[in-house]
């Protein structure tokens, strides 16, 4: 039989879920370690579930007022990791104009020791970063960094001696913060000076053995590809980037399309374990394939999509970018890369930013640490936007549709006679409880709404 949807349930938000606190004078930011399986990421004692955004320019475009802004906007959202480049170009300065470095070189950090009338102004480049990192931690936040764009490596303009003076001073001067993660390279393909990407990861791990490192790869690849195997490396990263099934070009790299779970997969399988993420989906509000500014925009449809489709195969969380906000865009400035119009302050609640909440409570409920996914368990697992994910515990299973199509599961998988039912809405978190149903009623489950790429639901099924 096909179970239908019974609309007269209550809809019940789960906002009993926030894994905020609302004072962010007292939370407590422990460094991150990897879980004994390698599958996940753990603060402290606790499973921690990675739901980052990409706050790119924030270090070089905020003022203390705006980082404020940016950080609380953020946290109060349940976001708990801010993807930031240390230095953009060798020519990076802050808000106030402070340089980074002394003529352009990467190894001498130019280094100020006034402070202005607010003690939390401090002048300086690095002092700036300083109060970024203080002031995230104060609300929860990790800060992962990168110590260099990649593309100022890729032009020649940082040798590895260079690099490896750099990174020293990174490791040493925060080596005792507890909120920093490490993200080598920058866009950028691993084999490209992939002796100086190894000099940085090796010299941070040397220096600051304390936290994690990773590396953001070029689009449509993934740090796995080259430095698997390296010690510095502690958990995977790639890049899923912003293009179309159809705008994919080049024949000579590995291409995924959309298909986002895919790297997953092939990271899941990999010796020694280590957990992975999208740390670079398609942006909300970027152009389709990113230059022509005429091409159609991703939407929070399509970062639901990604999210999802990440997680349920066994991704450790999931980074979420927007167009605006990458680059903190503001009218009247510099102009916008990418097509940007929409100024960042109003890009924050930009509907796929408050959604990704939803999938870090979901995740947090169902205590993800205890799930693996399951691909097995599904008998239309389908293509592209029709594909279908599931993941599997001992109590549950998790199903995800991004289009609304029916599921069909072979229930001889699943122990246990009765299921408690329920559809769960990644749009706003509510969810639809359908009661308990017998194991032999189960063949196919409909979710509610007609078929439409957007309708997502998760089917949730709990063995009572």
């Amino acid at each position: 039989m096909i179970v239908k949807k019974l609309y007269y349930v209550a809809i019940c938000p789960l906002l009993f879920l926030l894994s905020w606190t609302n004072n962010p004078e007292e939370i407590h930011s422990p460094n991150l370690t990897v879980s004994p399986n390698g599958r996940f990421l753990i603060a402290g004692d606790q499973p921690f579930f990675w739901l980052g955004d990409t706050g790119w320019l924030s270090l070089s475009k905020l003022n203390p007022e705006e980082m404020e802004k940016y950080l609380e906007n953020r946290r109060v959202k349940g976001f708990n990791v801010i993807q930031v480049m240390i230095l953009h170009t060798l020519s990076a300065v802050n808000r106030n104009g402070d340089s980074a470095l002394v003529h352009r070189n990467i190894a001498q950090p130019l280094l100020t020791h006034s402070k202005s009338e607010s003690s939390h102004r401090s002048s300086g480049y690095w002092e700036s970063l300083d109060f970024m990192i203080d002031l995230a931690a104060k609300k929860g936040i990790y800060l992962a960094l990168v110590p260099i764009w990649g593309t100022n490596v890729k032009a020649g303009q940082v040798s590895a001696k260079q690099a490896e003076i750099y990174a020293r001073f990174l490791a040493k001067r925060y080596n005792n913060k507890s909120n920093i993660i490490w993200l080598n390279g920058g866009d950028v393909r691993g084999d490209d000076s992939i002796s100086t990407w190894r000099t940085i990861g090796n010299t941070l791990k040397k220096y600051d053995p304390g936290h994690l490192v990773s590396f953001h790869p070029f689009g449509r690849t993934q740090s796995s590809q080259w430095f698997h195997g390296e010690p510095w490396l502690d958990f995977n990263m790639f890049q899923s980037g912003h293009r179309r099934y159809n705008q994919d070009t080049l024949a000579n790299e590995t291409r995924y399309g959309e298909d986002n779970w895919r790297y997953i997969l092939s990271d899941y399988s990999k010796k020694p374990v280590k957990p992975t993420l999208d740390g670079e989906p398609s942006y909300e509000g970027i152009p389709q394939g990113l230059h022509d500014t005429l091409q159609p925009r991703w939407t929070d449809n399509d970062i639901r999509r990604y999210a999802y489709w990440s997680v349920f195969s066994g991704g450790c969380g999931f980074t979420y970018g927007n167009n605006s906000v990458m680059q903190f865009y503001k009218p009247g400035g510099e102009p916008g890369s990418y097509g940007a119009t929409n100024p960042w302050f109003l890009a924050l609640d930009d509907p796929g930013a408050g959604q990704m909440v939803w999938l870090k409570n979901l995740m947090l409920k169902y205590h993800f640490e205890s799930l693996s996914p399951d691909p097995s368990i599904l008998m239309n697992q389908g293509e592209r936007y029709n594909h279908l994910v599931a993941l599997r515990g001992d109590k549950c299973v998790l199903v995800y549709t991004f289009n609304g199509r029916s599921i069909k599961l072979n229930m001889n998988l699943l122990s246990g006679s009765q299921f408690q039912y329920k559809w769960f809405c990644p749009r706003n978190g509510t969810v639809i409880d359908q009661g308990k149903i017998a194991k032999d009623q189960l063949l196919e489950f409909d979710p509610p709404g007609v078929q439409a790429n957007g309708n997502d639901w998760v089917l949730i099924l709990i063995n009572s």
